[in-house]
């Protein structure tokens, strides 16, 4: 694909969009006015930094004939100064460009339930589950989000069998959807007295907070009950049914909400909770069929997918989707993972535009 005829159709689809948002029939339409001026804020960032790239290619060229028509020292030095400037520029424009591009996912903005579950392991899994619910939350308070326990169930030992919680703020799907799936722990348990290295895994699920346009629910398909919220061990902690259970029937996915202080607060938590998980299911879905038909090297919603390894005897984390390794493993856990993260969405963006790349050869 080349950039520069990429750049001029934007500047054609800017140019379209711009007539749309001076036509009567838009004007009258709020949401498709709201759709269509969105595209044009996203369409006229691609220009603007398409225009700079092509501005930027053009002085390369007159540096480059400046350099072959003169002789004079001075002025070749000029050139030859300018030309190296500008060839460093490029680049970063290039990648910019092919990351605006890229189609951005309709969730990226939105707020994410975070569902950790321990897995193999016992109390070992539970105790990472834990670890990994502070990990986020530490990322969390460094991008100046919001973080709100949901639900939990804890063990002996203080780890979690499974705890889910709401992380408020700006981007935070886009940032961390890819910690959906399998993490696994290689290390020696506080319990082991032989000093033997156990291996464990947790399962992490980061689902988008969705709206209820976006996820229509049928009452008819709906069994819901209000319950006594429940402490540890299963034994009742008020007397007031404020606990909400939701059961989709079609799917049997089942939500259970206690934290909030009142039944209709803990309904409501429930709902966007079932939404959440409905969405997902149908991704996943759809995420399995294109699976088959293509392998995906990123994974941003497969459950069962192993996804990373944090070996704490070799002070190791390693991303198997990106065959990338990071030492310092608790500055990890100390929620320290943007630079894991960027490189995360530098391989997606990379394998979405060399898609769409496909696709274009393919039509034409």
């Amino acid at each position: 694909m080349d950039l520069s005829q990429e750049i001029k159709k934007s500047q054609k689809r800017l140019q379209a969009l711009s007539d749309q948002l001076s036509d009567a029939a838009v004007l009258g339409d709020p949401e498709k006015l709201r759709t269509v001026h969105e595209e044009f804020i996203d369409v006229q960032e691609v220009v603007q930094k398409g225009e700079a790239y092509l501005k930027t290619l053009s002085h390369l060229e007159s540096a480059k004939s400046a350099l072959a028509e003169t002789d004079d020292v001075e002025l070749r030095a000029l050139a030859e100064q300018e030309i190296n400037t500008l060839i460093t520029r490029l680049p970063k424009l290039e990648e910019e460009i092919t990351g605006l591009l890229v189609p951005p996912d309709p969730m990226d903005k939105k707020n994410i339930i975070v569902e950790i579950r321990a897995g193999a392991g016992g109390d070992e899994s539970a105790l990472f589950a834990a670890e990994l619910l502070r990990m986020y939350t530490r990322y969390a308070e460094r991008h100046g989000w919001n973080v709100k326990l949901i639900s939990s169930s804890s063990n002996d030992l203080g780890g979690f069998k499974e705890v889910i919680c709401v992380i408020e703020g700006r981007n935070a799907y886009s940032r961390l959807k890819y910690e959906s799936g399998v993490h696994r722990v290689q290390r020696v348990p506080e319990t082991e007295k032989q000093g033997r290295v156990h291996t464990s895994t947790v399962t992490v699920a980061i689902l988008p907070e969705v709206e209820e346009l976006d996820v229509k629910l049928d009452p008819k398909d709906l069994t819901i009950e209000a319950t006594t919220a429940t402490g540890h061990g299963g034994q009742s902690v008020n007397t007031t049914y404020s606990a909400v259970r939701i059961v989709h029937i079609p799917t049997g996915l089942t939500v259970h909400c206690q934290e909030e202080r009142s039944q209709k607060q803990n309904r409501e938590r429930a709902f966007s909770i079932l939404r959440a998980r409905l969405y997902a299911y149908e991704k996943e879905k759809a995420h399995q069929e294109r699976k088959e038909a293509r392998r995906e090297q990123i994974g941003t919603g497969d459950r069962s997918e192993k996804i990373r390894t944090y070996n704490f005897p070799q002070d190791r984390l390693t991303d198997h989707r990106i065959k990338q390794s990071y030492h310092n493993i608790q500055q990890k856990m100390d929620g320290d993972l943007d630079d894991l993260i960027d490189t995360l969405k530098g391989a997606e963006r990379d394998q979405s535009f060399a898609k769409r790349v496909e696709e274009t050869e393919e039509e034409t």
